[in-house]
């Protein structure tokens, strides 16, 4: 009997490229609030997802320098089934009443981060992404958590730059980002080969993401600034900023062992 939580399942079940959960995930972040086309963020949501007219154009920006485990910790250990980076934008919507957040497109640099995004429903595709880093010494290379240091992150794929983001602290942050902050709505997606059935995906269905024993720590904000570039065979440039708000470096961790399916999509969507 083979096994395995994902595939490849095998006969002890090791090789899966994702291990069964729970997961667990610590990371730094830079958040970047800010406002894109109304028009534009329409454009990505999914039907069952409606835009925010009481604050259109609502995004936000993301580069995370991530580390997650099972409950084992064994991925701790060997570091490079740990560690990964990614840069992702949310959009703001709306689901009947609800305030939720939506992710149309996100890049990640590792294999098993790619599969277990999509198996949440994150759109991943594979990227390039860089961080500014802070180190517990008093030198030049390392930026410090203190006002007026800047931090960035930079986002690259298929040898192109997709987006740059600044963020200069000024000072602890009561209340930490809010764009970002509702429920967040992914849509699992898998398409069919069979002929004749490739507008009718095996799965389509809009999930909510489920997590527990959150925590945030070392919150600081100030201002930000973001550029995203448009490149071939790529679309989130037309999600630019028309306006910035405030930029965010926090340091957050989550767990992870559920999702809820919310509704199933018609399959023409």
């Amino acid at each position: 009997m083979l096994k395995g939580y994902s595939v490849p399942r095998s006969p002890e079940g090791r090789a899966s490229i994702v291990p069964a959960p729970p997961w667990h995930y610590a990371g730094d972040f830079l958040v970047l609030e800010y406002w894109a086309n109304p028009e534009a963020v329409a454009a990505v949501l999914p039907s069952a997802l409606k835009p925010y007219h009481k604050d259109p154009g609502r995004c936000a920006a993301l580069f995370v320098d991530w580390q997650s485990c099972t409950d084992e910790g064994e991925e701790l250990l060997d570091p490079i089934r740990a560690q990964y980076r990614e840069f992702f934008i949310v959009v703001n919507a709306l689901y009947g009443d609800e305030l939720v957040t939506y992710c149309p497109y996100i890049w990640v640099d590792r294999d098993f981060a790619l599969a277990r995004g999509w198996i949440q429903g994150f759109p991943k595709k594979l990227g390039s992404i860089h961080i500014t880093r802070t180190y517990d010494v008093p030198s030049r290379a390392a930026s410090q958590v203190v006002p007026g240091a800047r931090f960035a992150g930079t986002a690259a794929a298929n040898d192109h730059r997709l987006a740059h983001g600044v963020v200069t602290l000024e000072k602890p942050s009561p209340d930490g980002p809010t764009h970002n902050a509702p429920p967040l709505m992914n849509v699992r997606h898998f398409p069919r080969l069979a002929a004749g059935q490739h507008d009718h995906p095996a799965v389509h269905e809009l999930v909510r993401a489920r997590s527990f024993n959150r925590e945030i720590a070392n919150i600081w904000e100030g201002t930000a600034e973001l550029q995203l570039y448009p490149v071939p065979n790529e679309e989130h440039a037309a999600l630019a900023p028309v306006r910035m708000g405030k930029g965010f470096r926090l340091t957050f961790g989550y767990s992870v062992d559920d999702l809820e399916t919310v509704e199933y999509l018609r399959s023409e969507e």
